[in-house]
C-alpha cells in the first residue's frame, strides 16, 4: 500500500473531524476519545451529508442531517438503516496520520 502523510494527530481534535481535500473528493478523518483515527468519504449513504459536521461518540459519527449513525471501522450504517460511506484505510506512525487513497470502486 501507498501510504500518504496528511497530518499530525492532534490536528484532529478528540471526539471530532478534520476534511482533507483530495482528487477522491473530501475525505473526513475522524478521531475517537482513544485515539482511533478512521477515513470516510464525506458524505453520508442516506442523502449525502457532510459526516464531518456530525457528532463522533465512541466509534461511530452521527450524520447531522437525520441522524443516521455510521460506524467509523466499517463505514456501514447502523440498523435499522442501510448504506455504506467509503472507507479509506489509515494508520498513525510517529504521531503522523497516514491513509491510503483507493479509488471508490462502482458497482452495477
Amino acid at each position: 500500500m501507498n501510504w500518504l502523510d496528511v497530518c499530525a494527530l492532534e490536528d484532529i481534535p478528540q471526539l471530532g473531524s478534520r476534511v482533507i481535500d483530495s482528487p477522491l473528493g473530501d475525505i473526513a478523518l475522524f478521531r475517537s476519545a482513544d485515539d482511533g483515527v478512521f477515513a470516510l468519504q464525506d458524505r453520508c449513504p442516506h442523502k449525502g451529508g457532510p459526516l464531518s459536521q456530525g457528532i463522533v461518540h465512541g466509534r461511530q459519527v452521527t450524520c447531522p442531517l437525520h441522524n443516521w449513525q455510521i460506524q467509523l471501522e466499517s463505514g456501514e450504517a447502523v440498523a435499522p438503516d442501510v448504506g455504506c460511506a467509503h472507507r479509506y484505510p489509515t494508520r498513525v506512525e510517529n504521531g503522523r496520520v497516514q491513509l491510503v487513497l483507493e479509488r471508490i470502486r462502482k458497482t452495477a
